[in-house]
């Protein structure tokens, strides 16, 4: 798929970008995770549609660690 001379593959990694870069700008913090979520998984796809996974690896591994953030605070319990 190429769009404008874009590949699919860059697409994706724009959208992820503007996925992280809108996550925040989110005054909600469960927003911010969310829309943040979002954009980490656009990026494991990204890293993943990389030419080789030498390339891509460091990219799913980083951004599989900040969803795995991101899901634990967004499903902890509150202790007050």
């Amino acid at each position: 798929m190429d769009i404008l001379g874009i590949t699919g593959t860059e697409i994706i990694g724009y959208l992820a970008s503007l996925a992280v870069l809108v996550s925040f700008t989110m005054k909600d913090l469960k927003n911010l995770r969310k829309i943040n979520g979002i954009g980490c998984l656009l990026f494991v796809l990204y890293g993943y549609l990389m030419p080789t996974l030498r390339v891509g690896l460091p990219i799913i591994i980083t951004n599989l660690a900040i969803f795995g953030i991101n899901i634990y605070h967004l499903t902890r319990k509150k202790v007050e």
